[in-house]
């Protein structure tokens, strides 16, 4: 019933201009060669199809092994690489969920999307492969970003929570680890408190800033077996510590991640970068509009570096925005309303 109803909405769905004009209506077939994904393809009483429809203004009609989308041409051509890029998906063993195909409706403004998801001949498919899984961008800003993460020596990511630029980050520095053109891998974040106190927790120092380095350890067992993790920290291989920690070193023969960029203090981020040894990456993380030490964006060492950096050959920025979150779809709803109100 589900279905019927979506479906019955489509001509509200539907552009008014398009309504007006038959002549910018389309109608397309698409053959799926793999059916034993099918079921995977379209979900559960057809529940990735009605996705698609709802948020692209399109009818799917799907016959055995063949899908036939109608709508606004634009809209068509987009759910069409939609459903390719999620059949793609699925043959290579990736998840499909409703987070993943909201990412693919976005990405499929891109004119080509169908080469990021399979490849050709010119350009090889944008993914990063870890012990546990291969990574493929799901936003349009990402396949920048991997591109990135893959040439160049220092970048920084600027953007909201969710939109992947800590997690793509760690997925390239086990990548490396793994493969070894690296030999250890560092993670560091600023240990600020938002809005609470970090000497009235509870334990001796690691104990009061592991909670600070959670997310650097979540990224990690994701990527990388347990017990894998658990080896390397024991022998050094990898590092999570808090930037204090970085004083005085320089790190060579590392992937170095810094997350919640923003605060740090311009004095730290200076030390942080001139710690760059050979063969070594650093990746910069942060949200230039979630700053929490004193003084605000005027004071925080990923704004200032930012300004003198962008341009200086070998250094990389990538900028992600509210339409780049790719955890649910509501987080960017969030991110969207709580920057309406500060602008």
């Amino acid at each position: 019933m589900a279905r019927k109803a979506d479906r019955a909405g489509y001509a509200a769905l539907a552009h008014p201009e398009d309504r007006r004009d038959p002549s910018r209506r389309a109608r397309v077939e698409v053959e799926f060669d793999e059916q034993t994904v099918l079921g995977a393809l379209f979900g559960e009483f057809d529940a990735n199809l009605v996705q698609i429809e709802n948020r692209l203004g399109v009818y799917i009609a799907a016959r055995g092994n063949k899908v036939q989308i109608e709508g606004p041409d634009d809209a068509v051509a987009r759910a069409r690489d939609v459903l390719k890029g999620m059949h793609q998906r699925l043959l290579t063993g990736q998840q499909l969920d409703s987070g993943a195909i909201e990412s693919l409706i976005a990405m499929s403004s891109e004119p080509t999307l169908e080469g990021i998801i399979s490849g050709d001949a010119e350009r090889p498919p944008i993914m990063i492969r870890t012990r546990k899984k291969t990574i493929v961008p799901r936003s349009a800003a990402q396949i920048d970003y991997m591109r990135a993460l893959a040439r160049e020596d220092v970048i920084f990511a600027l953007g909201p929570a969710g939109t992947g630029k800590t997690y793509l980050a760690v997925a390239q520095a086990v990548s490396q680890l793994i493969t070894g053109s690296v030999q250890r891998l560092i993670l560091s974040r600023p240990a600020v408190e938002a809005g609470e106190r970090l000497g009235f927790l509870p334990g001796d120092m690691k104990e009061k800033v592991d909670p600070y380095l959670r997310p650097l350890y979540d990224a990690l067992y994701d990527c990388m077996p347990p017990e894998q993790v658990e080896r390397r920290l024991a022998s050094g291989e990898i590092e999570i510590a808090p930037i204090a920690f970085m004083r005085g070193r320089t790190l060579a023969d590392a992937f170095v991640i810094l997350d919640e960029a923003q605060n740090t203090t311009r004095e730290q981020m200076k030390m942080f970068l001139t710690r760059f040894g050979q063969n070594s990456r650093m990746v910069i993380c942060g949200d230039p509009k979630q700053v929490d030490i004193p003084g605000g964006p005027n004071m925080s060492g990923l704004n200032d570096a930012v300004g003198r950096l962008e341009g200086v050959e070998g250094i990389a920025v990538s900028r992600f925005s509210t339409g780049d979150v790719v955890r649910h779809p509501i987080v960017g709803r969030i991110v969207e309303a709580y920057e309406g109100q500060e602008g």
